[in-house]
């Protein structure tokens, strides 16, 4: 599995990573974001939502536990697994009926999913200051091939925002 390292120094950086991604986003592909409280995984979600299309104000479903979003460009499911005692629970959230149906899911605390989902993109987010975070950027399976070329190569281009004051959620 090849990794990329991302380093973000605001939440505006993070917001330009998650424009990228959505640029190579299909239906049915699965997004799997872990990391700590606050490491920015909300943050990219918004602004992946909002680089697909979204109108909606996008919120974690920490207690709802999913969220559906529909975008101009895509459907968008988004999940939180925080609050799942045990990997059995996912198919009660029916996010494989929502990803039958083409929609892109979103899963933070996506590292809880175990082996669920063969075929994703990971992206895990590290605090790394005060404002700052790593992001881990991996792919799981075949379904992303050569766009996970693409994607990396699009991301380590990817703008810099300059470093401002304040966390990411």
């Amino acid at each position: 599995m090849t990794e990329l390292l991302l380093t973000s120094h605001s939440p505006q950086a993070t917001a330009r990573y998650a424009e990228i991604v959505a640029a190579e986003l299909r239906p049915r592909d699965v997004l799997l974001l872990a990391g700590d409280l606050g490491a920015g995984k909300t943050t990219f979600t918004k602004a992946l939502c909002a680089a697909l299309g979204v109108s909606d104000t996008v919120t974690s479903p920490t207690f709802t536990l999913v969220h559906e979003y529909r975008g101009s460009k895509l459907v968008v499911c988004h999940a939180d697994l925080y609050r799942l005692e045990r990997t059995g629970e996912l198919a009660d959230l029916g996010l494989d009926d929502a990803r039958r149906s083409g929609a892109v899911l979103v899963v933070e605390w996506g590292d809880l999913s175990g082996d669920e989902f063969t075929e994703a993109l990971t992206l895990t987010f590290t605090h790394a200051g005060e404002a700052e975070r790593t992001i881990t950027v991996a792919s799981r399976g075949t379904t992303w091939g050569p766009r996970v070329t693409r994607l990396f190569t699009a991301l380590g281009q990817g703008a810099v925002a300059t470093p401002q004051a304040g966390g990411e959620s």
